[in-house]
Protein backbone atom coordinates (compact mmCIF):
# COMPACT_ATOMS: atom_id res chain seq x y z
CA UNK A 1 0.00 0.00 0.00
CA UNK A 2 1.55 3.35 -0.91
CA UNK A 3 2.06 5.68 2.16
CA UNK A 4 2.51 9.22 1.42
CA UNK A 5 4.46 10.99 4.71
CA UNK A 6 5.38 14.31 5.56
CA UNK A 7 7.51 15.38 8.61
CA UNK A 8 8.50 18.76 10.41
CA UNK A 9 7.28 20.48 6.92
CA UNK A 10 8.70 24.20 6.85
CA UNK A 11 7.62 26.29 4.21
CA UNK A 12 8.06 29.68 3.33
CA UNK A 13 6.62 32.16 0.28
CA UNK A 14 7.96 35.27 -0.59
CA UNK A 15 10.56 35.00 2.89
CA UNK A 16 7.07 34.99 5.08
CA UNK A 17 6.99 31.18 6.65
CA UNK A 18 3.77 29.52 6.45
CA UNK A 19 4.08 25.93 7.65
CA UNK A 20 5.70 25.94 10.57
CA UNK A 21 6.06 22.42 11.21
CA UNK A 22 3.62 20.04 9.90
CA UNK A 23 4.08 16.26 10.04
CA UNK A 24 0.75 13.84 8.32
CA UNK A 25 0.58 10.63 6.53
CA UNK A 26 -2.23 9.63 4.28
CA UNK A 27 -2.23 5.90 2.49
CA UNK A 28 -3.51 4.47 -0.73
CA UNK A 29 -7.36 4.33 -0.30
CA UNK A 30 -7.84 6.97 2.39
CA UNK A 31 -9.42 10.33 2.45
CA UNK A 32 -8.57 12.89 4.60
CA UNK A 33 -10.24 16.00 4.83
CA UNK A 34 -7.85 19.01 4.92
CA UNK A 35 -9.85 21.48 7.45
CA UNK A 36 -8.72 25.32 9.27
CA UNK A 37 -8.85 28.95 9.01
CA UNK A 38 -7.96 31.03 5.83
CA UNK A 39 -4.75 31.78 5.96
CA UNK A 40 -3.61 29.24 7.65
CA UNK A 41 -1.34 26.83 5.12
CA UNK A 42 -3.69 24.35 3.69
CA UNK A 43 -3.03 25.44 0.30
CA UNK A 44 0.45 26.05 0.67
CA UNK A 45 0.85 22.47 2.12
CA UNK A 46 -0.76 21.17 -1.14
CA UNK A 47 1.37 23.19 -2.97
CA UNK A 48 4.65 22.23 -1.33
CA UNK A 49 3.41 18.82 -2.03
CA UNK A 50 3.42 19.29 -5.23
CA UNK A 51 6.51 21.23 -5.63
CA UNK A 52 5.29 24.58 -7.00
CA UNK A 53 8.51 26.59 -7.16
CA UNK A 54 7.11 29.82 -4.97
CA UNK A 55 6.71 27.97 -2.70
CA UNK A 56 10.07 27.64 -0.73
CA UNK A 57 10.67 24.58 1.62
CA UNK A 58 13.08 25.34 4.31
CA UNK A 59 13.00 22.39 6.71
CA UNK A 60 11.53 18.81 6.70
CA UNK A 61 10.92 15.68 4.61
CA UNK A 62 7.91 14.15 2.32
CA UNK A 63 8.19 10.78 1.50
CA UNK A 64 6.22 8.44 -1.03
CA UNK A 65 6.79 4.97 -0.39
CA UNK A 66 9.78 5.63 1.02
CA UNK A 67 11.48 7.98 -2.02
CA UNK A 68 12.17 12.02 -1.58
CA UNK A 69 9.51 13.62 -2.84
CA UNK A 70 11.73 17.09 -2.54
CA UNK A 71 14.57 15.43 -4.59
CA UNK A 72 11.85 15.54 -7.46
CA UNK A 73 10.88 17.98 -10.04
CA UNK A 74 7.04 18.58 -10.19
CA UNK A 75 6.57 16.77 -13.03
CA UNK A 76 8.41 13.30 -11.67
CA UNK A 77 5.88 14.01 -8.56
CA UNK A 78 3.24 13.47 -10.94
CA UNK A 79 4.89 10.75 -12.53
CA UNK A 80 4.72 8.81 -9.10
CA UNK A 81 1.41 9.39 -8.48
CA UNK A 82 0.85 12.15 -6.88
CA UNK A 83 -1.82 14.79 -8.39
CA UNK A 84 -3.09 18.61 -7.75
CA UNK A 85 -6.55 19.48 -8.60
CA UNK A 86 -5.87 23.74 -8.39
CA UNK A 87 -7.69 26.29 -6.91
CA UNK A 88 -7.11 28.41 -9.43
CA UNK A 89 -6.54 26.66 -12.66
CA UNK A 90 -4.40 28.45 -15.03
CA UNK A 91 -5.68 29.40 -18.86
CA UNK A 92 -2.71 28.48 -20.95
CA UNK A 93 -3.13 30.15 -24.73
CA UNK A 94 -2.16 28.43 -27.30
CA UNK A 95 -1.90 24.88 -25.98
CA UNK A 96 -4.54 22.59 -26.90
CA UNK A 97 -6.19 20.72 -24.51
CA UNK A 98 -6.30 17.70 -26.41
CA UNK A 99 -2.63 17.71 -26.76
CA UNK A 100 -1.79 18.44 -23.62
CA UNK A 101 -3.65 15.88 -21.85
CA UNK A 102 -2.51 13.17 -24.43
CA UNK A 103 1.41 14.34 -23.74
CA UNK A 104 0.31 13.88 -20.22
CA UNK A 105 -1.22 10.35 -20.45
CA UNK A 106 2.02 9.38 -22.35
CA UNK A 107 4.38 10.50 -20.01
CA UNK A 108 2.88 8.32 -17.31
CA UNK A 109 3.54 5.41 -19.65
CA UNK A 110 6.43 3.46 -20.50
CA UNK A 111 5.22 3.57 -24.10
CA UNK A 112 2.57 6.23 -26.20
CA UNK A 113 -0.87 5.24 -26.39
CA UNK A 114 -2.17 4.22 -29.45
CA UNK A 115 -4.80 7.53 -31.11
CA UNK A 116 -7.39 5.18 -30.64
CA UNK A 117 -6.97 4.38 -26.98
CA UNK A 118 -6.01 7.86 -26.87
CA UNK A 119 -9.44 9.42 -28.14
CA UNK A 120 -11.53 6.36 -26.39
CA UNK A 121 -10.17 6.96 -23.02
CA UNK A 122 -10.97 11.04 -23.26
CA UNK A 123 -14.10 10.47 -25.06
CA UNK A 124 -14.99 8.13 -21.82
CA UNK A 125 -13.45 10.97 -19.67
CA UNK A 126 -15.28 13.94 -21.09
CA UNK A 127 -18.94 11.83 -20.81
CA UNK A 128 -18.35 11.26 -17.02
CA UNK A 129 -17.45 14.55 -16.29
CA UNK A 130 -20.13 16.57 -18.18
CA UNK A 131 -17.68 18.15 -20.36
CA UNK A 132 -18.56 18.45 -24.40
CA UNK A 133 -15.88 17.00 -26.39
CA UNK A 134 -15.67 19.53 -28.64
CA UNK A 135 -14.07 21.45 -25.56
CA UNK A 136 -11.21 18.89 -26.14
CA UNK A 137 -10.37 21.07 -29.14
CA UNK A 138 -10.06 24.12 -27.03
CA UNK A 139 -6.73 25.55 -25.74
CA UNK A 140 -6.51 25.05 -22.08
CA UNK A 141 -8.67 26.27 -19.84
CA UNK A 142 -9.08 29.21 -22.52
CA UNK A 143 -12.64 30.93 -21.95
CA UNK A 144 -13.62 28.42 -19.82
CA UNK A 145 -16.30 29.40 -16.57
CA UNK A 146 -14.78 28.82 -13.06
CA UNK A 147 -17.03 25.37 -13.06
CA UNK A 148 -15.65 24.49 -16.26
CA UNK A 149 -12.28 24.72 -15.17
CA UNK A 150 -12.65 22.88 -12.14
CA UNK A 151 -14.43 19.53 -13.99
CA UNK A 152 -11.34 19.94 -16.17
CA UNK A 153 -9.26 19.35 -13.08
CA UNK A 154 -10.85 16.46 -12.46
CA UNK A 155 -10.85 15.36 -16.00
CA UNK A 156 -7.16 15.30 -15.76
CA UNK A 157 -7.33 13.43 -12.51
CA UNK A 158 -9.62 10.47 -13.68
CA UNK A 159 -6.93 10.32 -17.21
CA UNK A 160 -4.17 10.04 -14.98
CA UNK A 161 -5.50 7.79 -12.20
CA UNK A 162 -2.77 8.89 -9.67
CA UNK A 163 -2.11 7.26 -6.49
CA UNK A 164 -3.15 10.57 -4.47
CA UNK A 165 -5.02 13.03 -5.52
CA UNK A 166 -4.81 16.64 -3.50
CA UNK A 167 -7.81 18.95 -4.19
CA UNK A 168 -7.39 22.30 -3.55
CA UNK A 169 -11.42 23.76 -3.11
CA UNK A 170 -12.26 21.87 -6.12
CA UNK A 171 -16.05 22.63 -5.65
CA UNK A 172 -15.90 26.04 -5.03
CA UNK A 173 -17.67 27.70 -7.96
CA UNK A 174 -20.18 24.77 -9.21
CA UNK A 175 -23.41 24.61 -9.05
CA UNK A 176 -25.13 21.37 -7.40
CA UNK A 177 -25.51 18.97 -10.35
CA UNK A 178 -21.92 19.87 -11.53
CA UNK A 179 -20.67 19.42 -7.54
CA UNK A 180 -22.66 15.85 -7.73
CA UNK A 181 -20.83 15.02 -10.95
CA UNK A 182 -16.90 15.75 -9.13
CA UNK A 183 -17.93 13.71 -6.44
CA UNK A 184 -18.96 10.71 -8.06
CA UNK A 185 -15.92 11.08 -10.37
CA UNK A 186 -14.17 11.30 -6.66
CA UNK A 187 -15.90 7.97 -5.50
CA UNK A 188 -14.70 6.15 -8.47
CA UNK A 189 -11.39 7.05 -7.95
CA UNK A 190 -12.04 6.07 -4.45
CA UNK A 191 -13.67 2.78 -5.35
CA UNK A 192 -10.02 2.54 -7.34
CA UNK A 193 -8.13 2.85 -4.03
CA UNK A 194 -6.69 5.84 -4.70
CA UNK A 195 -5.60 8.39 -1.91
CA UNK A 196 -7.05 11.85 -1.12
CA UNK A 197 -5.93 15.16 0.85
CA UNK A 198 -9.01 17.29 0.43
CA UNK A 199 -9.68 21.27 1.35
CA UNK A 200 -13.16 22.17 1.20
CA UNK A 201 -14.68 25.27 2.99
CA UNK A 202 -18.14 22.72 2.43
CA UNK A 203 -19.61 20.20 4.59
CA UNK A 204 -21.63 19.28 1.69
CA UNK A 205 -19.08 17.95 -0.62
CA UNK A 206 -17.57 15.98 2.05
CA UNK A 207 -20.78 14.53 2.71
CA UNK A 208 -20.85 12.97 -0.95
CA UNK A 209 -17.28 11.66 -0.67
CA UNK A 210 -16.98 10.31 2.80
CA UNK A 211 -14.05 10.93 4.02
CA UNK A 212 -12.34 8.55 6.44
CA UNK A 213 -10.32 10.85 8.10
CA UNK A 214 -10.00 14.98 8.87
CA UNK A 215 -7.20 16.92 10.39
CA UNK A 216 -7.28 20.56 11.36
CA UNK A 217 -4.52 22.79 10.16
CA UNK A 218 -4.07 25.71 12.37
CA UNK A 219 -1.03 28.54 12.43
CA UNK A 220 0.84 26.20 10.14
CA UNK A 221 0.76 23.14 11.84
CA UNK A 222 -1.75 19.91 12.08
CA UNK A 223 -3.58 20.82 15.91
CA UNK A 224 -5.55 18.20 15.63
CA UNK A 225 -6.39 14.94 13.94
CA UNK A 226 -9.29 12.68 13.42
CA UNK A 227 -12.15 10.92 12.33
CA UNK A 228 -15.36 12.51 10.19
CA UNK A 229 -16.67 13.38 13.08
CA UNK A 230 -14.58 16.44 13.13
CA UNK A 231 -15.89 17.83 9.95
CA UNK A 232 -19.67 17.69 11.58
CA UNK A 233 -18.36 19.78 14.72
CA UNK A 234 -16.34 22.47 12.58
CA UNK A 235 -19.63 22.76 10.72
CA UNK A 236 -21.59 23.34 14.11
CA UNK A 237 -19.24 25.25 16.31
CA UNK A 238 -16.37 26.86 14.32
CA UNK A 239 -12.84 27.00 15.54
CA UNK A 240 -13.40 27.94 18.83
CA UNK A 241 -13.04 24.58 20.55
CA UNK A 242 -9.46 24.71 19.64
CA UNK A 243 -8.57 27.43 21.84
CA UNK A 244 -10.42 26.10 24.68
CA UNK A 245 -10.18 22.52 24.55
CA UNK A 246 -6.38 22.73 23.06
CA UNK A 247 -4.87 25.66 23.93
CA UNK A 248 -3.91 27.07 20.63
CA UNK A 249 -5.16 30.46 20.16
CA UNK A 250 -6.14 32.03 17.12
CA UNK A 251 -5.93 35.40 16.61
CA UNK A 252 -8.27 37.14 14.53
CA UNK A 253 -8.92 40.64 13.00
CA UNK A 254 -12.39 41.00 13.73
CA UNK A 255 -14.37 41.08 17.63
CA UNK A 256 -16.54 38.37 15.74
CA UNK A 257 -16.42 35.09 17.79
CA UNK A 258 -14.77 32.11 16.22
CA UNK A 259 -17.41 29.65 16.98
CA UNK A 260 -19.82 31.50 14.47
CA UNK A 261 -16.89 30.72 11.66
CA UNK A 262 -18.01 27.48 9.99
CA UNK A 263 -16.48 25.36 7.79
CA UNK A 264 -18.99 27.17 4.52
CA UNK A 265 -17.39 30.29 5.77
CA UNK A 266 -14.41 30.96 3.12
CA UNK A 267 -13.76 34.71 4.00
CA UNK A 268 -12.72 34.61 7.25
CA UNK A 269 -9.55 36.79 8.28
CA UNK A 270 -7.24 35.42 10.64
CA UNK A 271 -3.96 36.93 11.63
CA UNK A 272 -0.78 34.70 11.50
CA UNK A 273 2.06 36.73 14.04
CA UNK A 274 -0.05 40.05 13.94
CA UNK A 275 0.10 40.19 10.20
CA UNK A 276 -3.42 40.31 8.34
CA UNK A 277 -3.86 36.69 5.98
CA UNK A 278 -7.21 35.63 4.20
Amino acid sequence: MATLIIKNLHASVKGKEILKGVNLELKEGETLALLGPNGHGKSTLLAAIMGNPAFEVTEGEIYLDGEDVLAMTPDLRSKAGIFLGMQYPAEIPGLNSADFLKSAMNAHREKPMSLFTFYKSLQDAYAEIGIPFEMSKRNLNEGFSGGEKKRNEILQMKLLAPKFAMLDEIDSGLDVDALQVVASAIRKEQERGAGFLVISHYARLYGLINPTRAAVLVNGRIAVEGGPELIEKIDKNGYEWIKTELGIDIEKETDSPMNKVSIGACATKVKINGKDSK
